[in-house]
């Protein structure tokens, strides 16, 4: 995926792409490097490279990143006397040594613009002030120490510390978060670009959360803000939110990570934030010169509104930031002689001074609704056979507490059995009516499934926020010996917080309730035993050959703690694939022996549903011909596999939404010497609506000018609507693959409702083309050409920027 994605970054006119380095991934056992499939670092770079883009590397050896651990190889808690991201010695020493391999095969590769090189940038540790009390001078010194570590290299690139104010010698202070425009006082030195390590388009999501986006609208506000105050550098968390397959999320992080980024899950473009980012890099682009050369000016305009405008003295370049920062009232200003509408909490760009090419609360750009459509081929006739895991009864072991749940697993499993035996008198057994014995399970995280003498007891778990919980359910005792096993279950290491090597999970108490005798404490002279892993997980039941060491069963009782196997065909058509777990629990997925991830059904967020009901599966991990392995390990009983279906991803649904009184697109404008000129001899606002590549429109779902209401997928007719609206959208766009729609009142010869501010809203769906393939390849390839002359057009111009710019360095240098 990555080539495509690249590419579509690329197009949404960023220059530069970020990284992480994730020393896990890499190191995953001491001294044993892995940089191969989707782990090549090196290929990733050289792909973004080869597209003419920048790279900026955050090295770690912390990255938090929601990612297991942080990014923090497991086996490194294991090292005698270690103290992570502090002057501890063994700490440094390995730091060290993972620092200098990742930075020598980067330097070997001459991937350092130094070199001729992509990589512009460099990041040691991350969001260091998070924790820097806690470890108070040592903190300190080990800040100091990373910063010379890398310094040291002399690599020939800047390095930064981001969200670390007193960042060391010439390391480069850094921002994150959403308004750093407002909040991030500045770099520590003059000499110092002002720079935004992570402006969040959303926030990431744990098992238990609803939905939560970010409007386009406000990122738009915060780059142009923070540019139009002397910013030098911006980086989206995440442009591109992808996929935590397998293993790899954090506690209690989904599977999906940054869904609602400009590129979601799948990598598609979900707009408006998509384009209309991209429009505000268009603007900014067209800034450039005044941007780079001028003098800032700051100018208050009323209570609510300012200009901030760099100007070059004795020439024309000028650009000109208006911004309105009431959230609720429009505002009209003055500004060089013009008189300027700004709409509340926004920001006018004129590259000129003059003209008005974007405005951050005026969407212009394309909207878009995402479908999940039934893959009927896949999911029909879907048979599982079926197998259960033996619940130990007694295992071996002669501590008299349970065992901490990270290091009993070491990160290769989420579970572990806990086993502990009881000797109950039978006159010690209640026999009060009503009265019953209560088994206790206090547990540091994540959950836990328990089993009285074989027999399901129940299952409980904790929170992102609360990690701990309790387990307390009546459980049937005997006379004699009874055998509690526990089944600790882990949903990730964490990743953020001082003293991370402490952290424990796991249960750390048990106590029987209600005997005659009083409460029983199973922590003070029970031996524990215990067992990481499932029987399933080290035969690999989830491959072809691993599936064979054991006996599966068909039509079997839905326990808990069994594993499912079906084989599938793969989705028809070209469009992403995903799995939907509908009537599952809890568990983890396997499609031809990859992990897909873990799915968590029956935690439900506070609106009643799933936090993520769809997993992803890239269709190169499917064959083309032959059918494919689907195994589930499901934590929970009594599960319905008939609704499990496969679905095909799709953003087939356009919409657009604008209003007359909007400026036309940023596209229709470019530079021409210090002057803002039109593209086009036709300049009027336009609502654009493009299919994604080789589809047409095949119907108008919606279509009124006047004030309708609502968002795309969901829009409602107002009481103004032209009477001619989806007439006149289908005239223009039915049958194409693209279409526009002046937006005036004469395109819909409506004379309604003078007194208010017309909307055009339209909505269509999208199919793939049908009929002559030989004449939908010429209109797809004439579409090709268009595209590719207006970017041939655009790269003139920042061919032509460039050299101004290099013309410009070489007369100060002479100078």
């Amino acid at each position: 995926m990555w080539p495509s994605i690249i590419e579509k970054a690329r197009v949404g006119r960023l220059n530069t792409i970020q990284t992480y380095v994730f020393w896990n991934v890499h190191e995953p056992e001491q001294g044993k490097w892995d940089f191969k499939g989707r782990f090549d670092l090196v290929k990733f770079i050289k792909l973004i490279h080869e597209k003419g883009l920048y790279v900026t590397i955050r090295l770690g050896p912390f990255i938090q990143a929601e990612w297991n651990h942080g990014g923090l190889p497991v086996w490194l808690r294991e090292v005698p006397d270690v103290y992570f991201r502090t002057d501890n010695e063994p700490f440094k020493e390995h730091t060290e040594r993972y620092v200098r391999k990742i930075l020598g095969i980067l330097k070997e590769e001459k991937l350092f613009a130094s070199q001729g090189g992509p990589i512009i940038l460099g990041q040691i540790e991350n969001e260091y002030n998070a924790v820097r009390l806690a470890y108070k001078e040592n903190g300190e010194r080990y800040i100091k120490w990373a910063a010379n570590l890398v310094e040291s290299m002399n690599l020939g690139i800047p390095w930064v510390m981001c969200k670390q104010d007193n960042a060391p010698g010439n390391i480069i202070n850094a921002c994150n978060g959403r308004h750093c425009g407002d909040t991030f006082p500045g770099p520590k030195r003059p000499d110092m670009p002002s720079l935004w390590t992570e402006n969040w388009t959303t926030q990431f999501r744990v098992f238990g959360d609803p939905t939560t986006n970010r409007r386009s609208e406000d990122i738009a506000f915060a780059v142009s803000r923070f540019f139009s105050k002397n910013g030098s550098h911006v980086n989206y968390y995440m442009y591109h939110g992808g996929t935590n397959f397998g293993r790899t999320s954090a506690h209690f992080v989904t599977t999906r990570y940054y869904d609602h980024a400009p590129l979601d899950e799948y990598g598609m473009e979900k707009d408006p934030k998509y384009g209309h980012l991209k429009h505000v890099h268009r603007a900014l682009e067209l800034c450039k010169k005044a941007l780079l050369w001028g003098h800032p000016r700051f100018q208050k305009l009323g209570p609510d509104t300012e200009v901030r405008y760099y100007e070059q003295p004795g020439t024309n370049v000028c650009a000109a930031f208006l911004a309105n920062n009431n959230t609720r009232e429009p505002n009209t200003v003055k500004f060089k002689g013009q008189k300027f509408v700004l709409p509340s909490r926004s920001i006018s760009i004129l590259p000129d001074c003059k003209t008005v090419v974007y405005n951050t609360a005026q969407i212009v750009a394309q909207h878009s609704w995402r479908n999940f459509v039934k893959s009927e081929k896949s999911s029909k006739g879907l048979k599982f056979d079926m197998y259960s895991e033996n619940v130990p009864s007694k295992l071996e072991g002669d501590t008299l507490i349970p065992g901490e749940l990270y290091y009993l697993t070491k990160d290769k499993t989420d579970y572990a059995w806990y086993t502990t035996s009881i000797k109950i008198k039978e006159d010690d057994l209640p026999d009060k009516k009503g009265v019953k014995t209560i088994l206790r399970v206090a547990s540091l995280g994540h959950a836990a499934i328990v089993y009285v003498n074989g027999e399901y007891v129940g299952n409980k778990h904790g929170s992102h926020e609360m990690k701990s919980f309790v387990f307390k359910k009546p459980v049937k005792l005997k006379p004699g010996d009874n055998h509690i096993s526990i089944l600790g279950v882990l949903t990730g290491f964490p990743d953020s917080g001082s003293y991370m090597e402490k952290r424990f999970a796991g249960p750390r108490g048990a106590s029987i309730i209600g005997l005659k005798s009083g409460e029983r404490d199973l922590t003070e002279n029970n031996h524990w035993g215990h067992l990481a892993g499932l029987e399933g997980e080290k035969k690999e039941v989830y491959t072809e050959q691993g599936s064979k060491k054991v006996k599966w069963v068909k039509n079997g009782e839905r326990k808990p703690l069994t594993w499912y196997k079906t084989y599938f065909e793969t989705p028809e058509g070209e469009n992403t694939v995903a799995i939907r777990m509908n009537g599952m629990g809890k568990g983890l997925i396997w499609v031809n022996g990859i992990g897909i991830g873990r799915y968590w059904m029956s935690f439900l967020s506070p609106t009643g549903q799933p936090t993520q009901s769809e997993y992803h599966i890239p269709r190169t991990f499917m064959k083309k011909k032959e059918k494919n392995m689907l195994v589930i390990f499901e934590e929970e009983p009594g599960v319905k596999l008939e609704a499990i279906d496969f679905v095909l991803v799709n953003r087939d649904t356009i919409c657009s939404f604008v209003e007359e009184n909007y400026p036309a697109s940023v596209k229709y404008w470019k530079r021409q010497g210090p002057n803002i000129v039109p593209r086009n001899k036709d300049m009027r606002l336009k609502s654009l609506i493009k299919c994604p590549p080789g589809k047409q429109i095949v119907s108008v779902e919606f279509a009124s000018f006047g004030d309708p209401t609502g968002s795309c997928g969901n829009f409602t007719m107002g009481k103004c609507s032209a009477s001619k609206s989806k007439e006149v959208v289908e005239k223009k766009c039915l049958g194409k693959s693209r279409c526009s729609i002046v937006v005036e009142r004469e395109t819909f010869e409506d004379k309604k409702c003078q007194d208010i501010v017309k909307t055009l809203a339209v909505q269509v769906k999208c199919e793939k083309k049908q009929g002559n393939e030989q004449k939908h390849k010429r209109e797809d390839a004439e579409e090709e050409d268009d595209d590719e002359e207006e970017e041939e057009e655009e790269e003139k111009e920042r061919e032509g920027n460039n050299q101004d710019l290099k013309d410009r360095e070489k007369r100060k240098q002479d100078h």
